[in-house]
């Protein structure tokens, strides 16, 4: 029975209720040590009344750089390894899973949030049996590479029959789970508890073990069973009082008891047989965990062996001496032959000073880490390695991979501390290349492009003297972070580098290639410049790494096409892999491709795919990318109050000058202007873009478009004039429908030329670009009835205000309305259509609907879209009402949506 708890165990019998009727969630319990959280977690397994499956696990301090220990253990309570039903997960999950839980052997890496969504595949599978609950205990001590998937899991939870409840300390947190916080006791239900467990105790052992306790249930349970009369008084963190008690307790017992339990505290995996064979090492009679067991510190069963709460392992260990500590690692290392993960972290305990031998088996250590996926506990036992390591070469080697893996695993604050040790060591040419590398990515996620781009720059002139080929991917890299700022002065550095390079030819032609169809565009060979550019897109053998660096290309000279094609190539592939760190870039990627060529709705689904995934894994240029580009979207279609909060939201490239993030975000108001008819003030900020410096950018001819219309509107034309002619040399150069569809349109106000509306309209319709062509529809629309050729005007209005309304664009639909109206047309259209249907779902649904009108199964779908298969049923149930459907064949018949 629990007391004071009502609330809590009433929020989580709601969850359990509506997890059996098909609902998940996922609930993080947070408190004080001893505040209870073990035993609500205990009432939660009651209440499911045994026709759950219940997966359980616990963090364990010592294993917390074991990669995927915890996942292990919870995936496999109650269960036979060989007993998962992994064969039901898709290829890229299963194998991922079966080779974190030891199932196979495989090498390589395996990407963390694959493991998370194989996690959420496979509790989606166990629940169709019956539903899940996993108690996922200690939280605070779980490994990071279980936490991160299981996190991961948790925030994709739908229609599963799931119910993931963690409990942690108060300092740790799992970022989108909600959490539910464990206040101390009130008195009375201290009071109760505490009588209700030593009904004996005085009135003034009561009332001072209340007055200690605090509310704290640990406590008022404890505090009885010790010396009330020794315990420290004064304002102390609960923790230590308990600590100190438990401490008195160990040190009552027998060397020999105290020997033993030190032995299990510093195993702590709880591997019974493991404990007894170091005590035979150590010469200490096994009676020692008798008389602990005797004493309640610990329990024991056939094969495990426990202390009764964290606290008291924690006593055990540190109340004992650095020289007992280390006898008792030494001793487990001798008898962990079967592990040498654990065998080589004991000999590092063990270890004082430095030792190549337990450095190397750290090393060891650290690479099956890796191809674990592991990668934060592989840079942990490398750092160690590296501290234990008396030769100063391999010491900066294995500080440089300790420093590239905490990078890797989003250890930005650990991977930098790395970075400045290593600085401070004697580095070759190439390993001061690949610092150089990953220094620049520990600045450039966070968002500090400047900082990233030089040290990018430093490393590669560093490296150029002694390891040129190293030095030529370097410069081209700062290169590009440095368009990405607006310097574009920093690629004629670079160019000048490459050339000074002693390299092959070949390799340098390649190179300055790569410079030279950028830096063409701003002189007067624009045409040159595309031509470069494409040639190396077109010359690419396209490895999925180098297909993101092509799409790069391909936008930079508005082959938008080309870009979509490539990104979402991409995407497909880290998709059906679960790649799903490269898919957030991907998919922000093929946004701003589908921005440009006016699918917006296509663009939402796919930016608000790379926010969720970059938030996630913590790639926070990614996710600042893709919020402009949501933006953007809000300004397309008008909306203003989701413009301007996610225009508000900070940006992690603030104050840096970044001009990419300038552009889009300026970009964004001056369309909201320009779709709620405030023209001057569109034009003002489409101008100042049009003047600023490395404005020339691929998707620069839509930009300078909405320039063009924004000055006819506002009855100043003459603003217009040299944008008209930038559009023509793009057009001209680029050769695309798109772009000659743009220069048409912007010449037909300028000109009042029907004739080049007409001919836009039909380009812009062969291309399926049908917001610029709902656009168009309007401008010509308007020009014909100023004409006074009303009839004519309501073919193409009507069109408009059907695309405008299809795509949620309010404002360009009220005005294509009014304007149809004043050309005698009033009769439109009042039920939705299909299309419009379309836009009443959520992003997901509409991905779901997308992709099952294709013919992609419910686990097919799951795959791309880091889901369960349960959760695209229950999308699919949602959304076949609101378009009107039945059924996947109806679904196939609408057509594109």
């Amino acid at each position: 029975m629990l007391y004071g708890r009502d609330l809590e165990e009433r929020r989580i019998s709601t969850l359990l209720d509506q997890a059996g009727s098909g609902q998940s969630a996922a609930l993080e319990i947070i408190a004080e040590a001893g505040a209870g959280k073990t035993a609500l977690l205990d009432r939660a397994v009651e209440l499911t009344g045994g026709t759950w499956r219940i997966l359980r696990c616990a963090g364990v301090e010592c294993e917390s750089e074991l990669p995927f220990a915890g996942l292990q253990e919870l995936l496999t309570a109650g269960w036979h390894l060989d007993a998962l039903p992994l064969d039901a997960l898709p290829q890229p999950q299963s194998d991922a899973l079966r080779t974190v839980i030891g199932l196979s052997a495989t090498a390589g890496q395996v990407d963390n949030f694959l493991v998370g969504l194989a996690t959420l595949s496979l509790l989606a599978e166990l629940a169709d049996q019956a539903p899940v609950l996993c108690v996922i205990d200690d939280v605070q001590w779980l490994d990071p590479a279980s936490t991160a998937a299981l996190r991961f899991a948790a925030r994709r939870l739908g229609a599963e029959g799931v119910v993931l409840l963690f409990a942690g300390r108060n300092e740790v947190g799992l970022p989108g789970v909600p959490t539910m916080p464990l206040a101390p006791l009130d008195g009375s239900a201290a009071a109760e508890l505490l009588t209700s467990r030593w009904p004996d105790l005085s009135r003034d052992a009561q009332e001072r073990i209340l007055r200690e306790a605090a509310g704290n249930p640990l406590a008022l349970l404890e505090f009885p069973r010790m010396d009330l009369d020794s315990l420290p008084i004064g304002p102390l963190p609960l923790p230590f009082r308990l600590s100190s008690g438990y401490r008195q307790q160990v040190n009552d017992r027998s060397e020999a008891s105290r020997t033993a339990m030190l032995v299990a505290a510093a195993e702590s995996g709880g591997d019974l047989g493991l404990v007894l064979r170091a005590l035979d090492v150590l010469g200490i009679d096994r009676d020692g965990i008798t008389e602990a067991e005797v004493a309640g510190l610990i329990e024991v069963t056939a094969q495990r062996i426990r202390f009764r709460h964290p606290l008291v392992r924690t006593a055990v260990y540190h109340g004992a001496t650095f020289s007992e500590r280390q006898a008792v690692h030494a001793a487990l290392a001798a008898r962990s032959e079967h592990d040498p993960d654990q065998r080589a972290w004991h000999l590092a305990a063990a270890t004082v000073g430095q030792d190549e031998e337990v450095a190397a088996l750290l090393e060891a250590a650290a690479f099956r880490a890796v191809n674990r996926a592991g990668f934060s506990a592989a840079a942990a036992a490398m750092k160690r390695a590296a501290s234990l390591t008396p030769d100063s070469e391999n010491r900066s080697r294995r500080t440089i991979f300790a420093t590239e893996w905490a990078a890797a695993a989003g250890c930005y604050q650990n991977a930098g501390e790395l970075a400045r040790q290593a600085r401070q060591l004697p580095l070759g040419p190439e390993f001061r290349a690949r610092l150089g590398w990953v220094e620049a990515m520990i600045e450039f996620e966070p968002g500090h492009l400047r900082k990233s781009r030089d040290s990018l720059l430093a490393a590669a002139e560093e490296v150029a003297a002694v390891e040129p080929e190293r030095a030529g991917p370097m410069f081209i890299e700062a290169a590009r972070v440095s368009w990405y700022l607006g310097d574009a002065s920093i690629a004629d550095t670079t160019r000048n580098s490459l050339v000074a390079l002693p390299i092959p030819n070949d390799q340098r032609t390649a190179l300055l290639e790569a410079i030279d169809g950028a830096l063409k565009l701003r002189s007067d060979d624009l045409a040159g410049g595309i031509a470069m550019i494409r040639r190396t897109v077109a010359e690419a053998q396209a490895g999925h790494e180098l297909a993101l660096t092509v799409t790069g290309q391909a936008m930079l000279i508005g082959d938008v096409e080309d870009a979509r094609t490539l990104a979402l190539r991409v995407l497909d592939y880290a998709q059906n892999h679960g790649m799903i760190g490269r898919s957030a870039l991907a998919a922000v990627l093929a946004a701003s491709a589908e921005i440009m060529l006016g699918r917006v709705q296509e663009a939402e689904d796919l930016a608000t795919m790379a926010v969720r995934v970059s938030r996630d894994i913590g790639q926070l240029n990614t996710i600042s990318i893709s919020e402009n580009y949501l933006a953007l979207i809000a300004a397309i279609r008008g909306d203003e109050q989701r413009c301007r909060e996610l225009l508000a939201l900070p940006s992690v490239t603030a104050g840096q000058d970044s001009f990419v993030e300038y552009v889009h975000r300026e970009w964004a108001v001056s369309l909201l202007d320009l779709g709620h008819g405030r023209y001057e003030s569109a034009l003002d900020r489409l101008d100042t873009l049009h003047r600023i410096p490395n404005r020339i950018r691929g998707h620069w001819v839509h930009l300078l478009r909405d320039l063009v219309e924004a000055a006819v509107r506002a009855g100043l034309p003459e603003r217009a004039a040299r944008a008209v002619e930038e559009i023509e040399r793009w057009s001209a150069a680029l050769g695309s429908p798109f772009a000659e569809a743009i220069m048409l349109r912007s010449r037909a106000m300028l000109d009042s030329d029907g004739d080049a509306y007409a001919r836009a309209l039909k380009l812009q319709a062969a291309e399926g670009l049908w917001y610029d062509h709902a656009r168009t529809a309007l401008l010509y629309g308007e020009w014909l009835r100023r004409q006074r050729r009303s009839g004519e005007a309501r073919t193409p209005l009507r069109s408009a205000v059907e695309t405008f309304d299809r795509l949620g664009a309010a404002p360009w639909a009220a005005h294509a309305r009014a304007e149809l109206r004043a050309a005698g047309d009033s009769t439109l259209r009042a039920e939705p259509g299909p299309l419009t249907a379309a836009s009443t779902l959520t992003p997901q649904e509409l991905q779901v609907a997308r992709l099952a009108a294709t013919g992609s199964t419910n686990k097919e779908i799951a795959a791309k879209l880091f889901i369960s298969p349960k959760t695209v049923g229950h999308h699919l149930y949602r959304a076949f009402p609101k378009l009107g459907v039945t059924s996947r064949v109806e679904l196939a018949c609408l057509g594109p949506f």
